[in-house]
């Protein structure tokens, strides 16, 4: 495959989002149906689609750039060796290859190396007799026949190693290879879907529409929390001789009312007046859950936080969230005389 980056047209430093613009705007723009009279749209289009799958999942996007940067430090490695010069080899050897290794490994090295010659080995030499000798002693023939295996040995055994990472990757083709190669599969269409808290508790029926302009119904399950991610199986783009893609719709909870989530939990603030904050009160409000009742503490500044249990988003198998009330202190619209007064007599030290 090329470049991810190039074929989404973004930078090597850019964020998911940038990302999952680039691949909308690339998906509708090189679409099968939107392209009926160019006969490569589909592969352009699935090529499109495995960039933006492996730029979307940050582990795979981290092997990439870490391949890619392993690639690059070789292709130097080799511009500066041809720079300085060959170097004379102690040892001539073919390089065996990760393919050649692997066919031996799995044993089909008979029938490749049947399809090539054979290097012939080398003939051991018969002594020479001196010509002046009267009677020439036979040789030992065991010598010459260890000397002529030693030079007869398989080429394989003579050949140098192929690297770790292509032997790895050749086994991995070759097994691919006998597996029966699977339709590719429309990539996922991802998108967001706006709720409000009362649509996470009430589990609502939304309908979502998709880029497309085709509309469907979205059921919101149990226990679903901000950033949720509902699969529709099946349900994204059509592409001719491709499975058709997931839809994957992520849940943005509404955080602009007087209700904020996170998890379970609801976030909520309470105003107080100086007088119940230092002597401490009861306030009754109203939660999309139902009425409760907070119980603010004697002496309790601003910021303090309470937490009301049972008063949050309901789980799944029972579970529930807490409501948890920050309180706010503030001041009478009109001075109150009485008040200025202790404050005085705190800060100048002495009391009426």
């Amino acid at each position: 495959m090329r470049d991810p980056y190039a074929i989404l047209g973004v930078r090597r430093t850019a964020g998911q989002d940038e990302i999952k613009a680039a691949w909308r705007s690339v998906a509708k723009a090189i679409h099968p149906d939107h392209n009926q009279d160019d006969p490569t749209a589909a592969e352009r289009f699935a090529e499109a689609g495995k960039a933006y799958e492996l730029l979307r999942d940050p582990k795979l996007r981290s092997r990439y750039d870490y391949a890619r940067r392993e690639a690059e430090l070789r292709r130097m490695e080799a511009m500066k060796a041809k720079m300085r010069g060959p170097e004379p080899e102690e040892q001539p050897v073919d390089a065996e290859t990760a393919e050649e290794a692997v066919s031996r490994i799995f044993g089909t090295e008979s029938r490749t190396s049947a399809a090539r010659p054979a290097p012939k080995p080398a003939a051991a030499k018969a002594p020479e007799r001196p010509a002046a000798a009267p009677e020439p002693k036979p040789e030992p023939v065991t010598e010459p026949k260890q000397e002529a295996v030693a030079k007869t040995e398989p080429p394989l055994m003579q050949r140098a190693a192929a690297p770790a990472a292509e032997l790895v990757a050749a086994i991995v083709r070759r097994i691919r290879g006998r597996a029966a190669k699977p339709a590719d599969k429309v990539p996922d269409l991802a998108v967001d879907l706006t709720v409000t808290i009362q649509d996470l508790i009430d589990r609502q029926r939304l309908s979502l529409e998709l880029p497309d302009g085709e509309t469907f119904k979205v059921q919101i399950p149990p226990g679903a929390v901000d950033g949720q991610t509902i699969r529709l199986a099946e349900q994204g783009y059509r592409v001719t001789r491709m499975t058709r893609g997931d839809v994957v719709v992520t849940l943005r909870v509404d955080q602009s009312g007087d209700f904020r989530t996170s998890g379970l939990d609801l976030f909520t603030t309470l105003s107080v007046d100086l007088q119940s904050a230092v002597l401490g009160c009861e306030h009754v409000i109203a939660t999309p859950i139902g009425e409760a009742t907070v119980v603010v503490p004697a002496w309790s500044g601003s910021d303090k936080v309470i937490r009301v249990d049972g008063f949050g988003l309901p789980g799944a198998y029972g579970a529930r969230g807490d409501l948890l009330v920050e309180l706010r202190l503030i001041l009478r619209d009109t001075p109150d005389d009485k008040v200025t007064d202790l404050m005085k007599s705190l800060r100048d030290g002495f009391y009426l």
